[in-house]
């Protein structure tokens, strides 16, 4: 599939012509080509994105909820025609690409019904004939950096944020997996969405976020991606007084202490864990089991990782599909290295599978030290670490010890255990007994160096807001 920059509501080639390859990660054959955009086609995308917002702003909230949940409909009664080529371009299977489509869905339904709630307030005057007004207002035209993983249910979050507040925006869509923005797209402009108040571009990621964030058309950011990446962008909006928001790496500990059903939090994590091949910011990776379940516990959820099929995402019965390129592969062979040779021990997986495409075992380790890379590095693939711990002050010490804080997890029936890990843990989502972190109505986002900002829940539009006052008095 050939995709193209939208650009004031137009599907065209970048300005000079050149386009990206794209490869499926199944059997590395090519699967179709991304536009690159130019400096050109990045100032037409402002000019629109500028007079988009004049639009927009103007329109009221209750026709932009409605063109939302237009844009839903699109995306539920198209998931035939979408998930395969989701699956095509990243690796995912059918089911989890399917998955991804319906939460795009939920996530602009939820913000239709947010856009009607931009209240602002009336503050009691300390004079007489004195009216003090709150005003929420759209805070402008947005850029937002979309990553490859999640592709599309990230850009809906943070499409539906801007345009319930009212904003316009600007999508840098990933450039290995397109399709997963440009249908994003093409359902809002067939919803009636005007053209001018979204658009597209795909090409050197750099480039571009350097260019859109210093501009002056744009005045908010929204990056989901890397720290090292996350850091750099964030100290450019800095120097530009643009607001952001910061969805970044994790490195996801799990408490798991002896009193709870083994098996039962086994087959729940392992299905966690292999989520996507291991690529989610959210994943557990650091799994810390009480001394007296350790062992039972190792043998369990080894057991069910080497049992999952690893298959094309297209495949019937596929439960994890390959890595999204070869630098994952790559990653995951140097982590497992250093962790071997600092003395791990590898229980189950720990290296490709075939020569073609980008399959990768399902991998669990023990015995690795807090030297070894993977234990500070977000592994971002297949790759479980296993730790016994002793006491509960242990266990949350090493929850913490990472300037991580994205997501962490516990299972336990310790009602204290669990308040303790609740109120201790440095995390921005904590996770007991369940895996209910990613519903649109919750709140999504990190501490530290995970980031900072929502892009779920009630939240998620704030940073879209500006609040004005008026305070006015008669004469």
């Amino acid at each position: 599939m050939d995709v193209l920059l939208c650009i004031d509501g137009e599907w065209r080639a970048g300005g000079e012509g050149r386009t990206l390859p794209l490869i499926n990660p199944a059997n590395e054959d090519p699967c179709g080509s991304v536009a690159v955009a130019t400096r050109a086609d990045m100032d037409a995308a402002l000019a629109a994105c500028a007079e988009g917002f004049r639009i927009w702003k103007a329109t009221s909230p209750v026709e932009r909820g409605a063109v939302m949940r237009r844009a839903a409909a699109w995306l539920r009664s198209h998931i035939d025609r979408i998930a395969p080529i989701l699956t095509e371009q990243q690796g995912k299977t059918l089911f989890e690409a399917r998955y991804e489509i319906t939460a795009s869905a939920e996530s602009f339904e939820w913000f239709a019904e947010e856009a009607r709630r931009a209240y602002g307030r009336i503050v009691p005057a300390r004079l007489g004939r004195v009216q003090q007004l709150i005003f929420r207002e759209p805070v402008g035209p947005v850029a937002g950096f979309v990553p490859w993983n999640f592709g599309m249910g990230q850009a809906a979050r943070k499409v539906g944020a801007a345009l319930a507040a009212g904003c316009s925006i600007i999508l840098k869509g990933p450039e290995e997996t397109p399709s997963c923005c440009a249908f994003l797209v093409e359902a809002l402009l067939d919803a009636g969405l005007p053209k001018q108040v979204i658009g597209l571009l795909y090409g050197s990621p750099a480039e571009i976020s350097d260019y859109l964030i210093a501009h002056p058309v744009i005045r908010k950011v929204s990056f989901t991606g890397s720290t090292a990446i996350g850091k750099q962008l964030a100290a450019l909006a800095g120097r530009h007084m643009k607001r952001i928001t910061m969805e970044l790496g994790g490195h996801g500990p799990v408490i798991v202490t002896g009193d709870v059903d083994l098996a039962k939090a086994a087959q729940m994590l392992v299905g966690a864990k292999y989520r996507n091949a291991g690529q989610v910011c959210t994943a557990p990776t650091r799994f810390l089991i009480e001394e007296k379940a350790y062992a039972p516990f190792v043998e369990q959820f080894a057991a069910r990782a080497a049992a999952l099929k690893v298959a094309d995402g297209k495949s019937a019965g596929a439960e994890m599909g390959p890595l999204a390129n070869a630098r994952r592969v790559q990653a995951m062979e140097a982590l497992i290295g250093d962790g071997v040779e600092r003395g791990g021990t590898i229980v189950t997986g720990g290296g490709r599978i075939g020569n073609k495409g980008n399959f990768f075992q399902p991998t669990v380790m023990t015995d690795v030290p807090l030297e070894a890379d993977m234990m500070h590095v977000e592994p971002f693939g297949p790759l479980a670490m296993i730790r016994p711990f002793q006491d509960l002050d242990e266990a949350i010490a090493e929850a913490n010890r990472l300037e991580y804080g994205l997501a962490a997890y516990a299972f336990t029936n310790s009602n204290t255990a669990a308040m303790r890990i609740a109120a201790e843990v440095e995390s921005g989502m904590v996770s007991i007994n369940n895996f209910g972190l990613a519903w649109p109505e919750l709140p999504f986002g990190g501490v530290k160096d995970s980031g900072y900002g929502s892009e779920g829940g009630s939240e998620a539009i704030e940073p879209y807001l500006s609040t004005k006052l008026v305070s006015q008095a008669a004469l």
